[in-house]
């Protein structure tokens, strides 16, 4: 019988782990984690995450991963700010959609779109 039981309490804050040993004031960034921890990730404020509140944090529903890489990619690429990507403004930034899911690491760069 496994040790690993699913329904225990798995995340508490990760500012948890910082250790302050001089007793000075906190970092910014345990600061910004709390909060974020506090605000977003325990969904219902026992103080730790159970599995549903892992599973929503790493996977939110609400969040449309390819369309927020593809406002990135025309938000860093689109110098005129038109939100029309031009064939010269791609070719500058190839190694931005080359290291990007949404253009399937380059390869449909490769391929005739009308839309370029």
């Amino acid at each position: 019988q496994s040790k690993y039981d699913s329904s225990k309490t798995l995340i508490s804050s990760p500012a948890d782990m910082f250790a302050n040993e001089e007793g000075g004031p906190e970092p910014d960034w345990v600061i910004t984690e709390r909060e974020q921890f506090s605000d977003f990730r325990d969904l219902n404020k026992d103080g730790k995450m159970d599995k549903d509140e892992i599973q929503h944090w790493i996977l939110p529903q609400d969040y449309d991963h390819a369309l927020a890489e593809a406002r990135h990619l025309v938000y860093e690429s689109d110098v005129d700010k038109d939100q029309k990507l031009t064939k010269k403004e791609v070719l500058d930034n190839w190694n931005m959609f080359v290291g990007s899911q949404a253009t399937n690491y380059g390869e449909d760069l490769t391929r005739n779109h009308d839309e370029l």
